[in-house]
């Protein structure tokens, strides 16, 4: 008996070490999706606070901005700056941009108001449902949603 656990052991701690390995390999076990759907710009700064933090320590990271949030990526749009740095959401964004992170409107963002495709920063796109979906499930990727 005392055999047959220490064999269940091992093949425990050898199949967890294994998932780890394989997670570090596919860089699967430091991911960050991240949703900005709020109206208030610290509703809409917070998110990206986190998610460039998430950036600089390691994680690999992709941002969909839907309804008020999706405001964030239109060019002619005024974002109120936040203290205590004088940034605003935008700027946060832009930096997410610049470290070629994927950042997506909603795909229902744009049918359902009076902007279009043109009217985005440079670096935004318009999200595929399908491909969100399949890298929200991804093994290791954490949510953020507000």
């Amino acid at each position: 008996m005392k055999r047959f656990t220490a064999i269940l052991i091992g093949l425990t701690l050898a199949v967890l070490l294994s998932a780890n390995a394989q997670a570090d390999q596919h860089g699967d076990d430091k991911r960050l999706f991240v949703s900005v759907t709020g109206s208030a710009a610290q509703d809409r700064a917070m998110p990206l606070v986190l998610a460039n933090q998430a950036l600089d320590q390691g994680a690999q990271v992709r941002v969909l901005l839907c309804g008020a949030g999706g405001e964030i990526a239109v060019a002619d749009h005024e974002l109120d700056a936040l203290a205590p740095r004088g940034l605003t959401p935008r700027d946060l964004l832009n930096r997410l941009i610049q470290h070629e992170v994927t950042v997506e409107v909603c795909a229902i963002f744009l049918p359902n108001t009076d902007y279009t495709e043109d009217d985005l920063i440079d670096g935004v796109g318009v999200a595929n449902p399908g491909d969100v979906a399949a890298w929200m499930m991804a093994p290791g990727t954490r949510l953020f949603s507000n």
